[in-house]
């Protein structure tokens, strides 16, 4: 039989000099940077627009053209780092294919084709992340629903630990935080002594807070062996979390939102008032001398879509009327936003797989006795518990990671979505 040859360890050692592996690599791999054709011919189209526009704009200012320049300013911005990038790699590899080019040289642009080409991958991830549409509440405060589901006790108890979470979460990120309601119900009482939970509602008033906690709606799951438990068997409960935008105090032009968009049809936030039954009753629970003997309670039911909210936080019955109408606009503004989404979801469900991710949907595991959390939209685990239920940086971890998902399964569905109009264009 015969041997395998035998080669020297200098030879090896040489062969594989990071040089000649970058070379070797990429010499066989032209998927570097690859864009979709339909979402470069956007970005041209948006760049186009940026140009024409500014042009127009030299010597007249007109608000709402600066603000369109503004909107295609961050796609024309990479879109040409791309190109640049895109032209760079063909200068080296036109440099590479020469025969005339010395050995030094060489070695030179195969470095450089390693460096650009990395380069190139960060930048087409650029692009594509500034042609995803930005959400239209992404800027706006929030309001955030707390609610125990299946589980009984247990569930009412891991709710209370989500509000510590969110309420430390807030109050790391700098968030102004306000709890707008925070019911109670009879039951045995938590580890810390308080009742079981009913529902909270937070006021989260920082702008932006609604792009940054979005993610956040959904079933979360928490599997652990409960206070109550005897024989040390492990639990499963649920919470459910509903994420909504908050009506802000000012419009985009600095008009009273009461003047731009509650009296606007048109508007998310608009709500016929003739559509909406308003009861008052007295308060209930703990709370004092005025529950019982005043009708502060206010309760507001939006008769064509049966939303209810209710509301007895203050003892002065203005103060829950205007915050029980606060939270029916944005459920009302979320739910029409769902529904424009969903007769888009249409087309999009073959891309994304999954129609979409509500609070119907389990979206994430607390699990006590791995010390783990998992998000079952991106994937993503991470070990340490503690760290999370704290508010701390590995729930910046977890958050962080559903908007990256969240932002490819955007950018399938506007793929999908440019395909579409493509193929109906051809085919008139």
């Amino acid at each position: 039989m015969f041997g395998a040859p035998w080669i020297c360890r200098r030879c090896i050692n040489t062969y594989l000099k990071p040089g000649r592996r970058r070379l070797i690599r990429f010499a066989s791999n032209e998927s570097h940077g690859a864009f979709s054709p339909v979402l470069l011919a956007r970005a041209r189209n948006m760049a186009s627009e940026h140009d024409r526009l500014t042009e127009q704009t030299a010597e007249t200012f007109d608000a709402k053209i600066q603000k369109r320049i503004g909107e295609l300013k961050r796609v024309t911005e990479a879109l040409r780092e791309w190109e640049a990038s895109q032209n760079a790699i063909e200068e080296l590899h036109a440099l590479l294919r020469d025969p005339t080019t010395d050995e030094e040289l060489r070695e030179l642009a195969s470095e450089d084709m390693a460096s650009t080409r990395t380069e190139l991958d960060t930048l087409s991830q650029n692009l594509a992340t500034s042609l995803t549409p930005k959400h239209p509440f992404e800027d706006m405060p929030c309001l955030m629903e707390i609610r125990p589901g299946a589980g009984g006790g247990e569930a009412a108890i891991f709710a209370s630990d989500l509000l510590r979470m969110y309420k430390a979460y807030c109050a790391r990120k700098n968030f102004r935080l306000s709890i707008m309601k925070y019911e109670t119900s009879d039951g045995d009482n938590g580890p810390g002594g308080e009742p079981p939970l009913s529902e909270a509602i937070l006021e989260i008033e920082s702008p932006g807070a609604y792009g940054q906690l979005r993610s956040e709606a959904g079933v979360h799951r928490v599997q652990r062996v409960p206070a109550t438990e005897t024989k040390g068997r492990t639990h499963t409960s649920a919470v459910s979390v509903l994420v909504l935008p908050s009506l802000p105090v000012t419009g985009s032009d600095g008009m009273s939102m009461s003047e731009t968009d509650l009296n606007d049809p048109e508007s998310d936030y608009y709500v016929n008032p003739t559509d909406v039954r308003v009861d008052v009753m007295r308060a209930r629970g703990a709370g004092g001398q005025h529950v019982n003997t005043t009708d502060s309670a206010v309760r507001l039911t939006h008769v064509p879509t049966n939303t209810v909210v209710s509301m007895q936080e203050s003892r002065s019955q203005h103060k829950n009327r205007e915050k029980a109408w606060q939270v029916l606009r944005s459920r009302l503004a979320q739910a029409r936003r769902e529904a424009r989404e969903d007769e888009v979801m249409k087309l999009r469900r073959g891309v994304m797989g999954v129609a979409k991710m509500g609070r119907e949907n389990k979206v994430r595991t607390y699990n006590w006795g791995q010390q783990r959390v998992t998000d079952h939209r991106s994937g993503l685990s991470v070990y340490n518990l503690d760290d999370v239920m704290d508010g701390g940086d590995e729930l910046d971890k977890v958050i962080d990671s559903v908007k990256t998902w969240m932002g490819e399964q955007e950018m399938q569905m506007l793929l999908a979505e440019e395909e579409e109009a493509n193929t109906t264009s051809k085919k008139k």
